[in-house]
């Protein structure tokens, strides 16, 4: 009969699991964005480098030769980080092709490198090397630029000139020396007029078509101006040698060229500040791991860890993979992952993740996960994935910019013909022209986006919460509805003991040992609660025998030689007995959402013992900050009506909803997206996911399991509910970044390009010099990432608490001790010569070889905190690092 029930019951949870596994699938395939395809058997999603993009303009129609191929189901171009994510069909197209489309539209394309191969070429960060070769273009362009401004404009400001260079006989030397030192710095910066041209032939202008005409359009004029100084010259007219001369526009050109390059330079500087947080993660890895093989202490590659691989740590090592310990225990920072301040306590079964530091013990653990599967890595692509999307706000500036520069081109050509037919001289005209077209370029419009998202997305990763991509960055900022999952999510998921009451007869502490032993065999979580808070009271079971389990009803057995009772109150009627002066209790109790047990000795009732899956410290605080930020909370929960009522009450939640399945959470949240809200659904188990693909937000707690986490949009690390909060508040502060940088791109060039046109020439005398126009220019980008780079100075609002349980008071109560003796044996050491993490490792592994001494390293700072658990001289400590081929400049205590 037993093996019938349980094979009923394993079909019963096969075919549950099939239909949550089609709920699933309904979910994801109709989640109301249009971001998320509905992709097919052979699709293909691949990353590639883009080269040669330098505004929204190039980015838009690198996107648009994309999509033109057959068989591409979707495309986002990032201009940021120059590249390109396209998801085809790959029995129809290839890479191959994808390369040609771009390489046609004017711009270079390869693929993307592995993250593997990656990590191991140590490929230097593409925004350093942009930077740094912008670095050596400005220099350059600077060199020749400022004897040219001194022979075209030192006259003016009454510094002393050759007399080589004055007056008419002297006009072609004065305008050919100002050519020549204009040519290298038009050479130097030829990239602006190779890839705008190209792009205005493909007929895609972009940020450089408008610089290459620009400055072109004033270096064609300087070149006639010449030609008309020497024909001049030739034939004795003195006015027109004297009218040219003035006229050359030599340093107009060069200056637009040099000032532009100066706002690409500080745009690339800034840009690369943006990524600091994905550089930071990738820092964190550790390069090497002590693993044990064949009973021996290996050192080898990180890289090389495979599963199954015992990996040793020693105190102040970084734990180079995924995995369980099996040997020790200890006390490991995870902040850089979660963010959460104080080391957690790690025994054997605890699990720990790469590139946390181990800051006491030494243990062993069993790597479960490796490579480009480890938490660091998911972290890492999670947050690449991110800045790669593109939020639907970023879409609509990629459309204005598209068709912004063609407009620009009209607008310049239009002024520059309107001055000449009022009459005004050819300079004048043209200098108009090129005003408007070098303040026009959209490269503040098209940087407004992508920066405030990237930014955005590092802080919130900083902060122990995973974004998945800029769509739900944007989306969180409206969600006014979050529907909370109860069990794991508001609740700690697991039952503990809350009440004990005893009979005159009973002392509670005996019960509760009773009790213990007793259900010390059972597999019942309940059991299982009871046994756990025995075991916080340091109380000592009792030895049981003939135990049974009473289906439906509870468990018997004899402790200690006495017959014992545990169950529910159908277990106490069988008995004959009656809960008497007790029941009113046990319903108060069962009122409150907690599940009471009955205790006999089958003659008499001994006690009772109440059970519930207790709040979360944070959760109250969590429900009341996202009550004041205007968002109304929904309890989902498939418990029974009156523990959720219980917890309703307790929390403050507007609405709770009770005994509901998997399918009927998913159709909750699209009754309330059909009403016209937008939801957030916050949930940890397999019976959230459908709800959480549904959602327009999925929340996961990131202690939940894989399939909620694969379901969601944001995963918090940290599993405190506060940080969903956190997460509303960073959205709602990255959505209002990039609406000022927005406003002050489109404020920028509306006010800009009347300005630069002459409109208020004729009224005010307003008129705007292509020099200051390109510095204007250049300026307005850099504003723009810097107002960006504010995001990295976020705080919550509503600051997460940390989770205290029982335990952790004692271990931080060890810590404060333990960090006290440390302080009194710790030094800080100054080295010279480390570059990277091989170095790190390699002056660690020196330090910590020496007997009694504990080490970690700060590349950043360049400095070793050493921790001695005995006394040992500065001169070992000094050899030591010396040994390995570095220079010690300092040790203090």
């Amino acid at each position: 009969a037993e093996s019938n029930r349980r094979v009923s019951e394993l079909g019963m949870r096969f075919t549950s699991f099939r239909r949550l596994l089609y709920y699933i699938n309904y979910a994801v395939s109709n989640r109301p964005t249009n971001t998320h395809l509905e992709y097919k058997e052979h699709d293909m999603k691949q990353k590639y480098n883009v080269t040669g993009m330098t505004c929204s303009a190039c980015s838009a129609h690198v996107e648009k030769s994309i999509r033109k191929l057959d068989g591409v189901r979707d495309v986002s171009v990032n201009l940021l980080q120059n590249s390109m994510t396209v998801t085809y069909d790959e029995s129809v197209l290839g890479d191959e092709a994808v390369i040609a489309a771009v390489q046609s539209g004017g711009y270079g394309a390869s693929l993307a490198q592995a993250k593997s191969e990656a990590k191991k070429s140590q490929v230097a960060n593409p925004m350093k090397e942009e930077a740094e070769a912008l670095r050596r273009r400005l220099i350059a362009s600077i060199f020749f630029l400022i004897p040219l401004m001194y022979v075209s404009m030192g006259h003016m400001m009454g510094f002393p000139l050759p007399e080589a260079f004055h007056g008419t006989a002297n006009a072609m030397t004065f305008a050919l020396t100002q050519f020549l030192l204009t040519l290298p710095v038009v050479i130097i910066n030829s990239k602006f007029f190779v890839v705008g041209f190209r792009a205005l032939f493909k007929r895609a202008p972009n940020m450089d078509s408008l610089i290459a005409i620009g400055s072109g359009a004033a270096l064609v004029y300087g070149a006639i101006a010449l030609y008309a100084i020497g024909y001049g010259l030739g034939h004795g007219d003195a006015s027109l040698v004297e009218h040219f001369t003035m006229d050359l526009y030599f340093e107009s050109a060069a200056t637009i060229l040099t000032l532009i390059t100066v706002g690409k330079y500080l745009e690339a500087r800034s840009k690369g500040r943006t990524s600091d947080a994905i550089a930071k993660l990738l820092d964190l890895s550790p390069k090497t791991a002590t693993v044990l093989r064949d009973g021996v202490e290996t050192e080898i590659p990180a890289e090389d860890v495979r599963v199954g691989d015992i990996v040793i740590v020693r105190p102040g090592q970084s734990i180079p993979v995924d995995g369980v310990i099996i040997e020790g225990h200890s006390a490991v920072d995870e902040s850089a992952l979660t963010g959460e301040s104080l080391p957690v306590d790690k025994a054997p079964g605890d699990k720990v993740m790469s590139a946390t530091v181990n800051r006491s013990g030494y243990f062993k653990f069993e790597a479960t996960r490796v490579g480009e599967d480890t938490t660091l890595s998911l972290i890492i692509e999670l947050v690449q994935d991110a800045n790669s999307t593109k939020a639907p706000i970023a879409k609509l500036a990629d459309k204005i910019s598209g068709v912004f520069v063609p407009i620009v081109i009209s607008i310049a050509v239009v002024a520059t013909a309107v001055w000449l037919l009022l009459g005004y001289p050819v300079s004048f005209a043209l200098s108009i022209g090129i005003a408007v077209l070098v303040i026009s370029c959209p490269c503040a419009l098209g940087l407004a986006t992508p920066t405030a998202i990237m930014v955005g997305t590092g802080k919130s990763a900083e902060l122990g919460i995973l974004v998945k991509s800029a769509e739900s960055l944007e989306i969180a900022h409206s969600v006014n509805t979050v529907v909370l999952d109860k069990t794991g999510t508001v609740t700690e998921g697991k039952p503990q003991v809350t009440d004990i009451i005893t009979t005159q007869e009973m002392q509670s502490e005996l019960l509760l040992q009773r009790a213990a032993s007793l259900e010390q065999r059972s597999e019942h979580p309940l059991a299982q609660a009871i046994v756990s808070h025995a075991a916080n009271q340091a109380l000592p079971l009792l030895e049981v025998s003939d135990f049974e389990t009473i289906p439906g009803r509870g468990i018997q057995g004899v402790v200690n030689g006495e017959k014992l009772y545990a169950g529910n109150l159908a277990l106490l009627n069988d008995l004959g007995l009656r809960a008497g002066e007790y029941s009113d209790q046990a319903d108060d109790l069962a009122h409150q959402g907690k599940t009471p047990l009955y205790f006999s000795d089958g003659q008499e009732l001994l006690g009772i013992i109440a059970l519930a899956d207790t709040v979360k410290p944070s959760s109250k605080q969590a429900i009341d900050a996202m009550r004041d930020l205007g968002i109304e909370v929904v309890m989902l929960t498939g418990d029974n009506a009156r523990t959720a009522e219980a917890i309703r009450d307790e929390m403050g939640i507007d609405t709770v909803i009770a005994e509901v399945l998997p399918q009927d959470k998913e159709a909750e949240i699209r009754r309330l997206q059909e009403s016209g809200k937008k939801v957030a659904m916050i949930g940890d188990g397999v019976n959230d996911a459908p709800a959480l693909a549904r959602a327009d937000v999925g929340i996961a707690i990131g202690a939940g399991t894989d399939i909620a986490i694969e379901s969601a949009d944001i995963v918090l690390m940290k599993s405190n509910l506060q940080d969903a909060v956190t997460a509303i508040e960073l959205s709602r502060a990255v959505i209002r970044n990039i609406k000022q940088n927005l406003f002050w791109a489109f404020f920028y060039n509306s006010a800009g390009i009347p300005l630069a046109a002459g409109v208020f020439f004729i009224l005010l005398g307003w008129k705007l010099n292509p020099m200051f126009a390109a510095a204007a220019m250049s300026l307005s980008s850099v504003f723009v990432v810097t107002n960006a780079l504010r995001l990295k100075l976020f705080k919550p609002k509503y600051m997460p608490q940390r989770l205290v349980s029982q335990c952790d008071v004692g271990c931080q109560l060890d810590n404060i001790t333990d960090t006290k003796e440390e302080k009194k044996m710790q030094k800080t050491m100054t080295i010279e010569g480390m570059t990277c993490g091989h170095c790190t490792a390699r002056v660690e592994k020196a330090l910590n070889a020496i007997d009694d001494v504990s080490a970690v390293v700060d590349l950043e700072k360049k400095t070793a905190t050493i921790s001695l658990d005995s006394d040992v001289s500065d001169d070992i400590l000094k050899a030591a690092v010396k040994d390995a081929g570095y220079e010690v400049i300092s040790l203090k205590q």
